[in-house]
């Protein structure tokens, strides 16, 4: 029986697939793991509850929205189908690509994001939620509030 010792000069030409196949296996976990985990939505800075008090000498430019809907930006009165165009055409929006967004607390969800996605439209690059630092959040009202079968 004939043994080969390795002691020949023939080469193995042939690739050894293996760390290859080992190294795409785990790209392909990687990326399967991270691609729900990025977002297309609306892209916030969210401030905590806690923050500090911010000072800007030149003031902010916020867009208030009360309980009833109505929109104030800066000082003046603006109509919901006005907005992207006054925010287009405000200089301080060209110049910084910045807004402030303040919103009463009893407003839904999608009154707030609506203001967002036409800010976002009108060219804001950063759009930034102010809240009230001097109210905490009551957690015991919050799961209270919370229908019952949660964890």
């Amino acid at each position: 029986m004939a043994m080969n010792t390795g002691g020949s000069d023939q080469l193995n030409a042939e690739i050894n697939v293996t760390p290859l196949v080992d190294v795409m296996l785990v790209l392909l976990i990687i990326f399967m793991i991270t691609a729900p985990m990025m977002n297309t939505g609306v892209d916030l800075d969210l401030p905590q509850i806690t923050a500090q008090q911010i000072e800007d000498p030149q003031g902010k430019l916020v867009l208030s929205i009360d309980k009833t809907r109505r929109l104030r930006l800066g000082t003046s009165v603006v109509v919901w189908k006005d907005l992207q165009v006054k925010l287009s055409k405000n200089e301080r929006v060209q110049q910084e690509k910045q807004l402030y967004i303040e919103a009463d607390a009893s407003l839904p969800y999608s009154v707030v994001v609506t203001a967002m996605a036409i800010a976002k439209d009108a060219g804001v690059a950063k759009v930034m939620m102010l809240t009230d630092p001097t109210q905490n959040l009551k957690l015991d009202e919050l799961d209270a509030a919370a229908p019952p079968g949660g964890p």
